[in-house]
């Protein structure tokens, strides 16, 4: 069960006058998936906070105030307006548990990369091993793991656990790039978003929503690979786009639209329209590449494919009206630097 955003832009290719950064953004940017949401949004948001409650997350006000900022349950929601109440809840918890995890590292990392270590090798050693947490946010994950493993299969679950992995070995390389003062250039930024997106330990939940599991085989076809990096990218690509005001206020350089305003030395209005035109290109590919691959694919795995286009959708719907990035809509354009 979903329901249907109404009067909301479902494409971008008429150009009209951009009051604001977010106005620009939304004239701009194609967007072929119409507004789903997840009709257990409200109940898996009470979730996530007795949940983090629980797990001594938001004991910090600071903690407490970022959640209510960043709506991980309406992320949820929007990006898997279809899965059942308990996957929905276990991808919410995540998504929560990523927001407070990241920003934990970007302030350790940005006073110096190497005091991550004991954070970083903690959540390797409960994904890989399974290793008793010592701190709180190990804690949170370890009890992530164990959702995971009762809903998910063991494939499914291994499977999430080498994405998570992999997301907290590109946070140490987020936090080396933050030293150098001109910042990467437009590949190396790409190379470490992808890693540090942290959307991709998602794909597994999305199998795991499915009503039966897919082959090997069909997860490891060529296009369903390619498809998922396609997804990955737009969709951690278009927050980039409406956090690019916050993210250069604080110093951030991993963010596609400020790659580019430092590799054509352009304004930020510039590098958001260049960045726009990189993300209409990676969603044209994959719109193009499922449709050549849907005959291939058997009714599981075009579910799966539809549950990667979730997340481009719901990345931008959420971006869109969630106060993490208000300041886009508060930016006149023609006053970005």
């Amino acid at each position: 069960m979903t329901t249907a955003h109404e009067g909301g832009p479902a494409a971008s290719h008429v150009r009209i006058p951009a009051a604001s950064l977010k106005d620009l953004i939304e004239t701009r940017l194609h967007m072929p998936f119409p507004f789903l949401s997840n009709p257990y949004e409200e109940q898996a948001a009470a979730g996530v906070d007795h949940w983090l409650r629980a797990c001594g997350l938001t004991d910090d006000p600071s903690v407490a105030t970022m959640i209510a900022h960043t709506r991980p349950a309406q992320l949820a929601s929007y990006n898997g307006p279809t899965m059942d109440p308990d996957i929905l809840q276990i991808t919410a918890n995540q998504i929560a548990y990523q927001f407070v995890f990241d920003d934990r590292a970007e302030e350790i990392g940005r006073r110096r990369p190497g005091r991550l270590m004991p954070m970083l090798c903690e959540s390797v050693g409960i994904l890989r091993d399974g290793r008793p947490p010592s701190t709180p946010l190990g804690a949170a994950l370890a009890d992530l793991r164990r959702q995971v493993m009762e809903r998910c299969t063991p494939d499914q679950a291994e499977r999430w656990a080498w994405a998570g992995r992999e997301y907290v070995h590109g946070l140490l390389y987020e936090a080396v790039a933050q030293e150098d003062p001109e910042g990467p250039g437009i590949g190396l930024c790409t190379s470490i978003r992808s890693l540090i997106a942290g959307v991709e330990p998602f794909y597994p939940l999305c199998e795991a929503a499915l009503p039966g599991e897919l082959t090997p085989e069909e997860l490891a076809h060529p296009a369903v690979r390619r498809l998922r990096r396609l997804s990955a990218d737009a969709a951690v690509w278009i927050p980039d786009l409406f956090s690019a005001v916050k993210e250069q206020r604080l110093g951030g350089v991993i963010n596609l639209a400020l790659a580019y305003r430092r590799e054509h030395r352009c304004s930020l209005e510039e590098g958001v329209i260049l960045a726009v035109r990189r993300i209409n290109d990676t969603i044209g590919e994959f719109e193009r590449l499922f449709r050549e691959t849907e005959p291939e694919l058997s009714a599981l795995g075009i579910g799966y494919v539809n549950g990667m286009a979730g997340w481009i959708r719901g990345c931008y719907y959420w971006s869109r009206g969630v106060p993490r990035y208000a300041d886009t809509a508060a930016v006149p354009v023609g006053s970005l630097e």
